[in-house]
C-alpha cells in the first residue's frame, strides 16, 4: 500500500466474511487526493477485488472531511506526464473498477470533486452523508474529463442540469444531489457506513448468481435504446428461466414473503 504523510496506508481494504469488502482512500490531510502512485494502487485493488470469489459486493468511500479531491493538481502542476498518463487508458482506477461485477456502493462521506465526482459516478449506487458535496471543475483547471464524467452525469441528472454543474464548476449541496437523483440516500455522517453496509448485506441476501447478471443486464440495456434493451432482456430472460428449479423458486417465494411481512412490521 501506499503511505499518506502520516505514514499511514494511503488506501484502506477490509475483506468480510459476509462477502462484501470496503475500500477507504486514506489520505485525509490531502482530501484524499488521487496522486498516480494511489491512482495505480486503486487499480491494483480493484483488479485483486474483480478476480477474489468470496467479494460480491464493494463499498468505496474516503477517511476524513472528503470522499475524494480529485487528481492531485500539486503533483500535476509539477508535472502532467505522471498523473494525466491513466486517464483515459486500459489502466486507470476507473476503468478498472468497472471490471468488478458486482454492485459498487459508494459512501460518500464529504466533498467529491472532479477526478472524485467521476469516481463517484463510477458506483451503482450512492448513499451521501449530508456532508457530502460534488463539483466539477474541469472547465476551470483546462483538463478535459477522461473518467466518464461529461456522460454519465447527463446520464444521471438530465443533459441540462449536467451542463450547468460542469460549465459553471458550482458545487452542488447534498440536500440538491438527492432532489436531481445524482445520490439515492442522504444519511448523518454516523449512519453512512452501517447504511451502506447493511445496504450492502441486503443485496449479498440475493440469489448470488443474480448479483451480476442482474446488473449486467440492466447496465448492458441502458447502453441501447429501449426497444433494443426489451429485446436484450426477452431473450436473456427465455434462457435463464427454462433453467430455474421449480422447487427453488417455491421456497424463495416463501423467504420473499416473510421478509417483506418482516419489512413492512407484519405478523
Amino acid at each position: 500500500m501506499t503511505t499518506s504523510n502520516n505514514s499511514e496506508p494511503a488506501l484502506r481494504l477490509q475483506k468480510f466474511e459476509a462477502g462484501y469488502a470496503i475500500v477507504t482512500l486514506n489520505r485525509p490531510l490531502a482530501m484524499n487526493a488521487l496522486s498516480a502512485r494511489l491512482c495505480q494502487e486503486l487499480t491494483q485493488t480493484f483488479r485483486q477485488l474483480a478476480a477474489d470469489p468470496t467479494v460480491r459486493v464493494l463499498i468505496l468511500t474516503g477517511a476524513g472531511r472528503a470522499f475524494c479531491a480529485g487528481l492531485d493538481l500539486k503533483e500535476l502542476g509539477r508535472s502532467t506526464n505522471a498523473l494525466l498518463s491513466n486517464v483515459g487508458s486500459g489502466d486507470d482506477p476507473i476503468q478498472s473498477l468497472a471490471a468488478f461485477k458486482g454492485p459498487i456502493i459508494g459512501a460518500i462521506n464529504g466533498t467529491a470533486i472532479t477526478g472524485g465526482f467521476e469516481l463517484a459516478l463510477a458506483c451503482d449506487v450512492l448513499i451521501a452523508s449530508t456532508q457530502a458535496r460534488f463539483a466539477d471543475t474541469h472547465a476551470r483547471v483546462g483538463v478535459m474529463p477522461g473518467w466518464g464524467l461529461s456522460q454519465k452525469l447527463s446520464r444521471s441528472v438530465g443533459l441540462a442540469r449536467a451542463k450547468e454543474i460542469s460549465l459553471s464548476g458550482n458545487f452542488v449541496s447534498a440536500e440538491r444531489a438527492l432532489a436531481i437523483g445524482l445520490v439515492n440516500r442522504l444519511v448523518e455522517p454516523d449512519e453512512l457506513m452501517a447504511q451502506a453496509t447493511q445496504l450492502a448485506l441486503d443485496m449479498l441476501s440475493a440469489v448470488p448468481e443474480m448479483l451480476v447478471a442482474y446488473k449486467t443486464l440492466m447496465d448492458t440495456g441502458f447502453a441501447m435504446s429501449l426497444a433494443d434493451g426489451l429485446e436484450l432482456e426477452h431473450r436473456q430472460s427465455q434462457a435463464w428461466n427454462q433453467a430455474l428449479n421449480s422447487g427453488e423458486i417455491e421456497q424463495r417465494r416463501t423467504d420473499v414473503r416473510q421478509r417483506g411481512r418482516a419489512q413492512m412490521g407484519e405478523s
